[in-house]
């Protein structure tokens, strides 16, 4: 009976090593195949062009109020296999150039970061992008002083100064877009989930003027 429960137990244990094992496998695939997945996208963007009834330039939104929810159509996009995007963000402290969706979803999370809200016109812009290590992995890891910039599909670049790195419980959506009564306003806010997904490390902007 001892032996029988030993065998059992051995069983047990070897089945959940696998399982981690195979879990961690997993990871470093996704985190590949993410990786690729913007790099890929980005070399297509650059050599596309933007769709020509759709951008603006800033005299086209001065009539706007801020947060007004029509900025977002004003962003011109290209459409990349069945997706459209905005433009790049480039993080210098990671080395990173990443394509921006136009609209989020949890797929298009998993290709690359996505446009949850707001636009660059409206100095709203918020951006969420999942956990991967060449996605947001590392969002945690900026500092206030840092550099960012954001470049739309039509080649207009927008610079950004890192303020502070903070987290979010996933329930504070007015604190996210700003829109809370007396929060602060930020011009650019990228923001993704902490591991587990219990927290959202955000990360705020304000625009430099040239």
């Amino acid at each position: 009976m001892r032996y029988r429960c030993g065998t059992i137990l051995t069983i047990i244990g070897t089945m959940l090593v696998a399982a981690a094992l195979a879990l961690l496998i997993y990871d470093s695939w996704d985190n590949w195949r993410a990786g690729n997945s913007v790099a890929e996208i980005q070399a297509k963007l650059e050599d596309a062009d933007s769709s020509s009834d759709v951008g603006s330039t800033p005299d086209d939104v001065d009539g706007l109020e801020d947060g007004d929810a029509s900025a977002e159509a004003e962003m011109a996009t290209v459409e990349i296999d069945g997706y459209a995007y905005i433009g790049t963000l480039s993080i210098s402290r990671f080395g990173l150039e990443l394509p921006v969706m136009s609209e989020w979803s949890y797929p298009g999370l998993k290709i690359a970061p996505c446009r949850y809200s707001g636009s660059v016109w409206t100095d709203d812009l918020v951006i969420c992008g999942h956990n991967y290590d060449r996605h947001f992995g590392n969002l945690k890891n900026l500092e206030a002083g840092d550099t960012i910039s954001f470049t739309d599909v039509d080649g207009n670049v927008f610079e950004y100064e890192v303020l502070e790195v903070t987290t979010l419980q996933p329930t504070d959506i007015e604190k996210m877009l700003g829109t809370d009564s007396g929060e602060e306003e930020w011009d650019l806010t990228l923001f993704t989930c902490t591991i587990g997904g219990q927290a959202r490390v955000t990360v705020r902007c304000s625009r430099v003027e040239e």
